[in-house]
């Protein structure tokens, strides 16, 4: 991408970083005025790091890609703060086109995803249900939950209990698995 983005001639590349947690210092190190990130990165994923920007750099403009269309993810960028959602199989005439308008002071989203978010409905999970599935995806206890997060057992049994009834899911890991695809955790 940042190579395509290098050959429109209003538009210079002037950092690239590999890591989500690296982003930050580069913008900081290289005064970018848009910032492209992809959800998924090591170290940090994108939201994480649009929201990190947003409060470091106010005036710096985030433009998220993903490779999955999920809606939750859709909803989360623009709650963190990010002024563009596209899907990374866009044409590069597109995503030099958000670039610009974002600058311009636009919103750019992919419309199928913006359709889909739309259809989906909001998140029906709190933020401590989805924190807890979250923590129960690699398997761990309940005891295991618990002490990560600071919590009693029962209160994470409830917690799992309700985002598993909330997502009409039969255990906890489909509900993990639903709410991943949603875009939710």
């Amino acid at each position: 991408m940042a190579a395509l983005l290098g050959l429109e001639p209003d538009i210079e590349v002037v950092a690239q970083v590999a890591r989500g947690d690296e982003v930050l210092a580069a913008a900081r190190e290289h005064a970018v005025d848009v910032a492209l990130l992809d959800i998924e990165m090591p170290g940090m994923t994108g939201i994480e790091a649009t929201a990190r920007l947003r409060e470091a750099l106010p005036d710096v403009k985030v433009v998220v890609v993903t490779t999955f269309g999920r809606p939750g993810y859709l909803r989360r960028a623009m709650e963190s703060g990010a002024d563009a959602f596209l899907v990374k199989d866009a044409p590069a005439s597109q995503l030099a086109e958000a670039v610009r308008k974002v600058l311009a002071g636009e919103r750019v989203i992919d419309p199928g995803l913006a359709a889909a978010a739309l259809a989906d409905g909001a998140n029906p999970l709190t933020d401590r249900e989805s924190e807890v599935l979250r923590t129960a995806a690699d398997g761990s206890t309940n005891a295991e939950i618990a002490a990560a997060l600071h919590l009693s057992q029962g209160t994470v049994r409830n917690y799992l209990s309700m985002a598993i009834q909330k997502l009409a899911a039969r255990n906890r890991a489909e509900a993990v698995r639903m709410a991943r695809e949603k875009g939710w955790l």
